[in-house]
C-alpha cells in the first residue's frame, strides 16, 4: 500500500521541522520518509562529524542514492584536517535554509548535535575559534583548577555549568580569553528555551533498543569498510584534525590501527562509548520543552503518521 500524501495547508505552508533524538535512533531514515510524503521538503543534517568529507561509513551519512531522491544540505563542508566549529555551521546552516525558503520549501533538520541544532533553532551567535588558546588550556591536566579560573574571569559562566565538564569550560575559557569578553555575554546559556518559529519533534526508543541498534549498527559499518575508511585518513598526508579524530568509532579504529589494540576490543570501545554518548544526548533533548516526543516500541517509522499529523496542525 502507498504511503499517504501529504500537501501543505491550503492559503499557507508548513513550518521548518527539526527531528531530534538520540544516535542509531533511526533519526535519518524518518526524516527521508517524512520527506518524501511531504514532497517539497529539504533536509539539513544536524551532525557536526558530517561536515567531513571522507567519513561516510562512521558518520552515517546519507548515501548517494538517498540525496539524489531528497535533497541534503550540511554534508562535505571540509576536509578532515579542519577543525570545524559550531559558529561556521550555523553561517552554513543560516545560507542553506536561506536557499532552500527561495524555492519555496521546506527544511528538515535532522539533529544529533544538541549545540548545533539548538544554535540554529534559537539564533544563537556563538562566539569564534582560538584555537592556539585552546590547545594551551587543554595542556592544562587539572579541570579543577581550569573552573577556578573562569570563575574569576566569568562567574556567571561559570555558575551555569557543572565543574567536572572539561570541555566546555575550556571552550569557555577560550572564548573569554580570545575575544576579552566574558563567555556568558555571548548568549543567555542553553538552559533558555526561548520560543522558536520551527515546529520541534523527537523520536524516543527504550535504552535496551537504542544500544542493541548500536551494536548492529557498528557491525555493518564494519561489513561496508569503516577500518578501511579510518585506514585512509590515518593515511592522508594533511593529517587529521582532532575534532574530526573524536568522532564515535573512529578513535577507537583509530587506536587499533596505531596502536595495536585489539579489533574486538576497540569495537566494544566503540559501542561502549556510543551508548554513553546516547544517553547524554537524551539528557540533554529531555530538558528541552518545546519538543513534542513520539514514543515507539522498536520501529521509528511507526511514528511517522503521527508525527505529519502534527506537523501539518502546527
Amino acid at each position: 500500500m502507498a504511503s499517504p500524501s501529504y500537501v501543505y495547508p491550503r492559503g499557507g505552508s508548513l513550518r521548518h521541522l527539526a527531528l531530534v533524538g538520540c544516535t542509531a535512533s533511526g533519526k535519518s531514515a524518518l526524516a527521508v520518509e517524512l520527506a518524501k510524503r511531504v514532497g517539497k521538503v529539504e533536509i539539513l543534517s544536524g551532525d557536526s562529524m558530517q561536515v567531513y568529507r571522507h567519513m561516510d561509513i562512521g558518520t552515517a551519512k546519507a548515501t548517494s542514492k538517498l540525496r539524489g531522491e531528497v535533497p541534503h544540505h550540511l554534508l562535505d563542508l571540509t576536509d578532515p584536517d579542519d577543525d570545524f566549529d559550531v559558529t561556521r555551521w550555523v553561517r552554513a546552516a543560516r545560507a542553506a535554509l536561506t536557499e532552500i525558503e527561495a524555492r519555496g520549501s521546506v527544511a528538515l533538520l535532522v539533529g544529533g548535535s544538541g549545540l548545533y541544532v539548538q544554535a540554529l533553532l534559537d539564533g544563537l551567535d556563538p562566539p569564534g575559534r582560538w584555537l592556539e588558546i585552546a590547545a594551551q588550556l587543554d595542556a592544562e591536566p587539572d579541570t579543577e583548577r581550569l573552573y577556578r579560573r573562569l570563575a574569576l574571569l566569568d562567574p556567571l559562566g561559570a555558575s551555569r555549568m557543572e565543574p567536572t565538564n572539561r570541555r566546555r569550560i575550556i571552550r569557555a575559557l577560550e572564548a573569554t580569553i580570545g575575544s576579552g569578553k566574558p563567555f556568558s555575554s555571548f548568549g543567555p546559556g542553553l538552559d533558555k528555551y526561548p520560543p522558536t518559529s520551527w515546529h520541534v519533534a523527537g523520536v524516543w526508543l527504550p535504552r535496551p533498543v537504542v544500544a542493541e541498534r548500536i551494536s548492529l549498527r557498528l557491525r555493518d559499518m564494519l561489513a561496508e569498510g569503516f577500518v578501511e575508511e579510518v585506514r585512509s585518513l590515518l593515511e592522508r598526508p594533511q593529517g587529521w584534525s582532532r575534532t574530526a579524530r573524536q568522532a564515535l568509532g573512529y578513535r577507537e579504529l583509530a587506536a587499533h590501527l596505531e596502536s595495536g589494540v585489539p579489533l574486538d576490543q576497540a569495537v566494544v570501545l566503540a559501542e561502549s562509548h556510543t551508548r554513553r554518548f546516547s544517553v547524554r544526548q537524551r539528557s540533554w533533548w529531555r530538558r528541552d520543552p518545546r519538543i513534542t516526543w513520539y514514543e515507539t516500541e522498536e520501529n521509528p517509522l511507526a511514528v511517522a503518521d503521527a508525527m505529519l499529523r502534527d506537523w501539518k496542525r502546527r
